[in-house]
C-alpha cells in the first residue's frame, strides 16, 4: 500500500515574513551583546578575576589596538615595528595614568610636549608623547636620535634632562625636566634684541652645552632659538634632540640634508659632508640674531636666503663691539676648514677674547647671575608659553593607561570587539 505524503507544501517565504525574522534575529543578537557587556564589566571591575589568565586573554580580545593591556602571556605580542627599545631610561612600571597631563605646551612632527603632575611624588614634568605610528609613517624608527641621546642619560647644566620613558603599543613617552621661563625665540621676539652681555651669557651657556655634547661624539644640527629654552631662574636649557648626530668623531663628518632654513650651514647646503663645526655655525647665527634681531642672510624667499647664505659676504654693522665683530666674522666663516673651532673645537670657542669677561667654572656651576629673570610664580605660571599651545585641550586618551581605558571609558565598547555575534548581513543575502 502506498502512502501519499498529504501535508500541505511550505507557504511561499516572504519579503515581509524575512523582516520578521531578521528583527527578531537582530533582537536577539542584542540581548546576548548586552549579557556579554554585563560579563565584561563585572569580571573587568574584580581585580582577582582580572589576575585570571583566561580573563586577561577575553580583555585583550576586547582592545586589540592595545595588546599590553593587562600585560598578560596571553596578550598577543606587538609586531617588531612597535617595539621600541628605550633602553636604561626604561619604566616598565609606569604608564600615562601615574601622571595628571594639565596643558599642552608645545608640539612637535611626531606628538605634543604636556605639563604633567605625577599623581605620587606631586612634582612637576614636560612629558614629551611621541606617536609611534607618525614616526613609522616617516620611516623614522631608524632615525630616533631625540631617543637616542637621551638615552646616553646626557647630564649637563645646559642641557634638558630625562627622567625615566615608558611606552604604551601607539605612544613613546618621554619625562623630562620641566623648563617654564620661556623660548629665547619668545623673549628676542618680544624686545628685538639683546645687549651685547646679555648675549654672551646666553652664547657662553649655549657653547658650553655644544661642547659637551661634542665630547660625547653627538652633533646638534638644529641649534635656533625656538630649541633654547630658559629656565625660572633665566638660565639656557637646550631641548629637542630630534635633529642630533650620533658617533661623529672629532674628525668625522656626515651628510644627511636636515635643519632649520635660516641657520643652515654653506656646506650642509652645498649637500658637502660636514662636521662638529656645524654647530659652531648656527651659534654664529643665533649670536647674530640676538644682537641683530634677525638671523644672517635673512631673507623673506628662501633661494634667495639660501643664495645668500652661499655666496653673500657677512656684513656687520657697527653698532656692535670688535670682539664680538671678529667673533661672528670666525663662526660665520663660509669655509668650515677656516671656521672658529674647526681645530680644537669648544676650546677655541671660550678662549676667543668675547667671552674673557666668563668665568668658565663658576658658568657651569651656575655662579654667574642671568641677566634677565622670567619671574614665574611658580610651575604652574604658563606666561612665557605661546597661549596657541596652552589654550588647546589636552586630548584625554594621553593620560589614560590601557588598563584605565579598558575599565572606564572603553568597557562600554568591550563588547564591540564581539560585533561579529550580532552582525546582520545586507537583506538581499536573505533573497
Amino acid at each position: 500500500m502506498t502512502v501519499k505524503d498529504t501535508a500541505s507544501p511550505p507557504a511561499p517565504l516572504t519579503y515581509s515574513k524575512m523582516r520578521g525574522m531578521v528583527a527578531i534575529l537582530i533582537d536577539f543578537m542584542k540581548q546576548r551583546r548586552m549579557g556579554l557587556n554585563d560579563f565584561i564589566q563585572k569580571i573587568a571591575t574584580n581585580s582577582y578575576a582580572c589576575k585570571h589568565p583566561e580573563v586577561q586573554s577575553i580583555l585583550n580580545i576586547s582592545q586589540p589596538q592595545e595588546p599590553e593591556l593587562l600585560n598578560g602571556n596571553s596578550s598577543p605580542p606587538p609586531s617588531p615595528s612597535q617595539q621600541i627599545n628605550l633602553g636604561p631610561s626604561s619604566n616598565p612600571h609606569a604608564k600615562p595614568s601615574d601622571f595628571q597631563f594639565l596643558k599642552i605646551i608645545g608640539k612637535g612632527s611626531f606628538g605634543k610636549v604636556l605639563l604633567a603632575r605625577h599623581k605620587a611624588d606631586e612634582e612637576f614634568y614636560a612629558v614629551k608623547v611621541l606617536q609611534k605610528k607618525a614616526i613609522l609613517k616617516k620611516k623614522e624608527e631608524k632615525h630616533m636620535s631625540e631617543r637616542n641621546v637621551l638615552l646616553k642619560n646626557v647630564k649637563h647644566p645646559f642641557l634638558v634632562g630625562l627622567h625615566f620613558s615608558f611606552q604604551t603599543t601607539s605612544r613613546l613617552y618621554f619625562i623630562l625636566d620641566y623648563i617654564n621661563g620661556g623660548e629665547l625665540f619668545y623673549h628676542l621676539q618680544r624686545e628685538r634684541c639683546f645687549l651685547e652681555p646679555r648675549a654672551r651669557f646666553y652664547a657662553a651657556e649655549i657653547a658650553s652645552a655644544l661642547g659637551y655634547l661634542h665630547s660625547l661624539n653627538i652633533v646638534y644640527r638644529d641649534l635656533k632659538p625656538e630649541n633654547i629654552l630658559l629656565d625660572s631662574q633665566g638660565h639656557i636649557v637646550l631641548t629637542d634632540f630630534g635633529l642630533c648626530k650620533e658617533n661623529i668623531e672629532p674628525n668625522g663628518t656626515t651628510s644627511t640634508f636636515c635643519g632649520t632654513p635660516e641657520y643652515l650651514a654653506p656646506e650642509v647646503l652645498h649637500k658637502q659632508p660636514y662636521d662638529r663645526t656645524v654647530d659652531w655655525w648656527c651659534l654664529g647665527a643665533v649670536l647674530y640674531e640676538m644682537l641683530y634681531g634677525l638671523p644672517p642672510f635673512y631673507s623673506r624667499n628662501t633661494a634667495e636666503m639660501y643664495d645668500n647664505i652661499l655666496n653673500k659676504p657677512l656684513q656687520l654693522k657697527p653698532n656692535i663691539t670688535n670682539s664680538s665683530r671678529n667673533l661672528l666674522e670666525g663662526l660665520l666663516q663660509k669655509d668650515r676648514t677656516k671656521r672658529l673651532g674647526a681645530k680644537n673645537d669648544f676650546t677655541e670657542i671660550k678662549n676667543h677674547i668675547f667671552f674673557t669677561p666668563i668665568n668658565w667654572d663658576d658658568l657651569i656651576n651656575k655662579k654667574i647671575t642671568p641677566p634677565f629673570n622670567p619671574n614665574v610664580s611658580g610651575p604652574s605660571d604658563l606666561q612665557h608659553f605661546d597661549p596657541e599651545f596652552t589654550e588647546e585641550p589636552v586630548p584625554s586618551s594621553i593620560g589614560q593607561s590601557p588598563e584605565s581605558i579598558l575599565i572606564t571609558s572603553s568597557i562600554k565598547e568591550a563588547a564591540e570587539a564581539f560585533l561579529g555575534f550580532s552582525y546582520a548581513p545586507p537583506m538581499e543575502s536573505f533573497l
